[in-house]
């Protein structure tokens, strides 16, 4: 039995897969904001359904019930589904979108392999951002996963060797890659002390990655505005605390640096936590203020 079901029979033209899977790390909701940046203004169309019976465990991911004067009218079901696109110029992007799936991994990436090479997918782009010790003063910076150094450089990527829970995507990489179909994961770095609220500058660097790597036509203007506006309000916050202008400073200073030998006398652990700077931000985005 088929995890995929297919909904139209049209063909594509060289298309790129977008991947953008909820439930993993998605700082700032740079991604997940991406993506709808990526599908709004334009129609998309539905090409395919995964079987959320196999992949989706409901009592972790509920359905949702809408209720209207005490009758329930619909319920509507996580779906992890095929989106067909196009870029400014009128080329083909088809995007994988939905909740990661809870089980079945092996057999829905040979699943999503199978669409992928059905469709003719020249490249594979899986978006997402991770926290990061770096200041919002700066523009930020992506990092790849890619399977070679050629498709890693292009993007930038990080130095040295790490072992970290993988999610979906990167799974779906792995399976891509092996393939033969060339796949990269892209992650912009947030501040630290801004992923628990939209940080629409890392969605914008995301859209721009994107459209450089797989060479589309993608406006990002709008999460640029929304990025300038942001930025506004988290510079007046951090203006009335010296502590919290201290730690931007020194994360400015490593930010400026390319190499660990640069950047005498930083010391990670004398920055404010994420957590007590982001609970100040929510604070004063709700107008409460500073303490």
């Amino acid at each position: 039995m088929s995890l995929y079901s297919p909904l139209t029979d049209r063909s594509y033209r060289d298309p790129v897969l977008v991947m953008c899977l909820e439930g993993w790390i998605d700082a700032g909701l740079g991604a997940g904001a991406a993506l709808a940046a990526l599908l709004a203004n334009r129609e998309s169309d539905r090409v395919g359904l995964w079987d959320a019976d196999e992949l989706i465990d409901h009592r972790a991911r509920r359905p949702v019930l809408r209720i209207v004067d005490g009758v329930a009218t619909t319920l509507t079901w996580p779906e992890v589904e095929l989106r067909a696109t196009v870029d400014d110029d009128a080329h083909d992007v088809l995007v994988l979108m939905g909740p990661e799936p809870d089980m079945r991994w092996h057999a829905f990436c040979d699943s999503v392999v199978e669409v992928a090479r059905t469709h003719g997918t020249r490249l594979v782009v899986g978006l997402g951002a991770f926290p990061s010790p770096v200041p919002h003063t700066r523009p930020v910076r992506l990092v790849s996963t890619a399977p070679n150094r050629e498709l890693a450089t292009d993007v930038g990527f990080i130095t040295g060797g790490i072992d970290v829970p993988a999610g979906a995507q990167a799974a779906l990489e792995h399976a891509l890659n092996a393939a033969g179909i060339p796949a990269v994961g892209l992650w912009a770095r947030v501040p630290h002390y801004v992923v628990s609220m939209p940080y629409p500058a890392a969605s914008a660097a995301l859209i721009d990655g994107l459209a450089a790597v797989a060479h589309l036509n993608l406006p990002s203007h709008d999460l640029h505005e929304a990025a300038a506006r942001a930025r506004d309000r988290i510079d007046e916050l951090i203006a009335a605390s010296e502590e919290h202008r201290s730690m931007v400073a020194q994360l400015e200073i490593q930010a400026d640096r390319e190499t660990p030998e640069d950047r005498p006398g930083f010391d990670p652990a004398s920055l404010p936590s994420g957590d007590e700077i982001a609970a100040e931000l929510e604070r004063y985005l709700r107008g409460d203020g500073p303490r």
